[in-house]
Parts: structure tokens; C-alpha cells; sequence
């Protein structure tokens, strides 16, 4: 056999080393990124609350300056802490709608394994293989 139509040579206590080094250094800039974007929320935060304050004091909700304009709005966000009760109340008023439209990967595994001749029209399946790396015990 020649060098060119060998079947490849794979070091796979190379490969792992070097993964893990990549994932560490991955790590470690997510990190720094994380801490240097949550000291810079912290200061956007002071300014968003005195700008609040501006708003509140001069009963404007907004204005326009030299560098940019500013608006004052409100936001809701809406949760449940009873969902049982949440289902009963979406099935009493067939208001599907108001779930958001994704689907809980966990229970459609779950619903598949144990109904497998039970498919959803539209329903889209992607599976492929994958890689875990495990540091080795000491």
C-alpha cells in the first residue's frame, strides 16, 4: 500500500488532549467576556435608572439629545407558578396561542419512544452522531 491510499492514522490520546485544551481556553475567554459584559450591564444599568429618574422627575417619557434619543416604555412580562392550572385555563378557552411555539425536546423523546407509530404531520427530526470528552478520573 502506498503512503496516499493508507487508510488514516488516528492518536486519539492526542486528539482528547488537544480538544481539551481548546475547550479550557474556550472557557476561559467566555469567562473574562462574561465578567467584563457584567460590569459594563452594571454601569448601563445606573445610567437606565437615572434616566428613569430624569423621566419620573420631569413627567416626559423621552427626549432627544445631542448624541441620541431616549424612551421611557413599559415592559410586562408574564409567568405562571401553577401550571397545571395555566393548561386547564388555555383547554377551558382553546387559547393555544398562548404558549410559545416550540417543542420540549425531553417529552417529544419521551412521546416518540413509547408511541413510535404516532408522528405529528410537519414534525422535523435531525439526529447525528456526537463527541463527549470526558477529563479522565483521578
Amino acid at each position: 500500500m502506498t503512503e496516499a491510499t493508507e487508510a488514516p492514522r488516528y492518536d486519539a490520546d492526542r486528539l482528547v488532549r488537544v480538544y481539551i485544551k481548546i475547550r479550557d481556553a474556550k472557557a476561559q475567554l467566555k469567562s473574562e467576556f462574561d465578567e467584563s459584559v457584567g460590569r459594563l450591564d452594571v454601569q448601563m444599568d445606573a445610567v437606565e435608572a437615572e434616566l428613569l429618574a430624569l423621566c419620573k422627575t420631569t413627567g416626559q417619557d423621552g427626549g432627544r439629545t445631542d448624541h441620541g434619543t431616549f424612551t421611557r416604555t413599559v415592559r410586562t412580562r408574564y409567568w405562571t407558578s401553577d401550571w397545571q392550572s395555566m393548561y386547564a385555563f388555555i383547554k377551558e378557552h382553546n387559547s393555544i396561542e398562548l404558549l410559545e411555539q416550540r417543542v420540549s425536546q425531553g417529552n417529544m423523546k419521551v412521546f416518540l419512544k413509547e408511541n413510535p407509530d404516532k408522528l405529528p404531520a410537519g414534525l422535523n427530526v435531525d439526529s447525528k452522531y456526537a463527541i463527549t470528552v470526558r477529563r479522565p478520573t483521578k
